[in-house]
């Protein structure tokens, strides 16, 4: 059944431009991949009719998966299926499928197709307001690969789920969020969904709300970030979440992984415990692959205390330098301070300056201006084939005593202290913890990308002022930044 929707979507894909696709944020899901997602459902019991919900269905795809899953129990007699689709390129296509559907099954199968939007159309019942629906469907199974697309984030979609939005929001985890409304009580939900919600501030609120209502039982990773949609080029790090709607945490979490979509047989399996994939205030959703990367969450997760908490954060580099290109200079002059770049951080240390242009800076804005005390640089970008991840560099006010001011480039980050100037025995303890590997694994863990984000580092785990200072000592008296002694040295408080 599901080969012959296949044979048609791919047509349909050929026929219509990814230009013309792009504008709904479409992206179809292959064969092998929703047979995936629908095996992760529980085999039904005490049932004779389910009813599943496929929003933003495209071609009906996973719909015709879960089908074909579910005819493998005789107690189930029938399928009532629900379609959300409001593309009318594909809504003939998706007609067509759906019923081959209905013909092919040995179940008895019933469908609706809604064409209005899925977000707004919801709207009143989501945020339980007056004229809404005081018994709104619900769902026995969700699956989804909602559209993967940026809006606005005053758009009536974002508009409709204010209790999930922050920032800039994305219909993907909009999608997610309704769907998980849809479900009933102790309801299973497969959605397949970028990674990019797992961490950071943006995702804060998604992350507050998903996962109070529901549990993650399953993760799926892909290996390969350009091998999970069929002939889409999808450059996007994609997983496979099932949920399911309680407030019951379960003992553990299933991670799974796989090279590409085709290659579910050569699957790596890990069972992981719950707190550890799932943690503290902000839901961070750590994806770990390996034994050795929970022994790096479980070695961090020992410390109760975070960057704030001790008294310093990490902030953003002041000066967007294409933005201010009038107060840049190559060469030093009365008035200029040291603009500071991530190619000023090598090995461990600041070296100012290092004639580079552009390293310096003449200007009145405040905005732009720093005190010139003791800092931990940390850059902000590094390419992904990079050994590390994290990668910074001791600042001593001392070293530059001719300046009461400097600025920093935004595409490094640095560490203050939120009260008073960190010493520097503090800073180079500081240069201990982020120069280490147990910090640069537990970072890629915590994050898939390639920028480092203030918002996670300052909810990252670190030992009590006095333990870091004390190892900022150690530092200073061996004189040796390297990562091999960074380890040595911390290796003796977190075991």
């Amino acid at each position: 059944m599901l080969e012959k929707i296949i044979e048609l979507t791919n047509l349909y894909i050929e026929s219509m431009p990814k230009k013309e696709r792009k504008k709904y944020g479409q992206f179809f899901t292959s064969m092998e991949t929703a047979r995936f997602m629908a095996g992760l459902y529980e085999k039904p019991t005490e049932k004779f009719c389910v009813t599943v919900l496929d929003a933003g269905a495209g071609s009906g795809i996973l719909s015709c998966a879960f089908v074909e899953w579910i005819e493998q129990f005789d107690t189930i007699k029938e399928i009532e299926l629900v379609c959300y689709e409001n593309d009318e390129n594909v809504l003939g296509l998706l007609r067509e499928n759906l019923e081959y559907c209905k013909r092919h099954s040995i179940k008895k199968v019933s469908y609706r197709i809604l064409t209005e939007n899925y977000i707004t159309s919801q709207f009143l019942d989501f945020n339980d307001m007056i004229g809404g629906n005081p018994n709104p469907s619900k769902y026995d199974y969700v699956i989804g690969n909602p559209p993967y697309m940026k809006i606005p984030k005053d758009a009536p979609e974002a508009a409709a789920m204010p209790e999930v939005c922050y920032g800039a929001p994305n219909m993907y985890f909009l999608f997610a969020a309704m769907g998980l409304f849809n479900l009933k009580d102790d309801g299973e939900m497969v959605y397949i969904i970028p990674r990019s919600w797992t961490s950071g501030a943006y995702f804060k609120r998604f992350r507050q709300y998903f996962l109070k209502e529901s549990r993650l039982e399953h993760i799926h990773l892909f290996v390969s970030r350009d091998k999970v949609f069929d002939k889409e080029n999808v450059l996007q790090e994609t997983l496979i979440i099932k949920v399911r709607k309680t407030n019951i945490s379960p003992a553990q979490v299933k991670i799974t992984s796989s090279k590409s979509n085709k290659d579910f047989d050569g699957i790596t399996s890990l069972t992981v415990p719950y707190s550890l994939v799932v943690s503290g205030e902000d839901y961070y959703v750590y994806l770990v692959t390996d034994e050795k990367e929970v022994s790096v969450l479980e070695r961090l997760q020992k410390f109760s205390q975070t960057l704030p908490d001790i008294g310093v954060k990490m902030k953003t580099g002041l000066t967007v330098d294409f933005r201010n290109r009038d107060v840049l200079r190559d060469e030093e002059e009365d008035g200029a301070i040291p603009l500071f770049y991530s190619q000023h951080i090598k090995q461990g240390m600041v070296h100012f300056p290092i004639q580079k242009e552009h390293e310096y800076v003449v200007t009145d804005q405040r905005g732009l201006m720093q005190d010139n005390k003791n800092y931990l640089f940390v850059k902000r970008f590094t390419a992904k084939e990079e050994h590390r991840r994290l990668q910074c560099g001791i600042y001593l006010a001392k070293n530059y005593p001719q300046y009461t001011k400097i600025s920093t480039q935004n595409k490094i980050n640095f560490i203050d202290g939120l009260l008073e100037e960190m010493s520097e025995c503090l800073v180079y303890g500081l240069y201990v913890l982020f120069n280490s590997t147990l910090y640069d694994e537990y970072y890629r863990i915590l994050n898939g990308s390639t920028q480092v984000n203030s918002t996670e580092i300052n909810s990252m785990p670190v030992p009590d002022m006095e333990s870091i200072q004390e190892m900022g000592r150690k530092l200073m008296k061996t004189k040796d930044l390297s990562e091999k002694n960074c380890n040595l040295i911390l290796e003796g408080y977190c075991g």
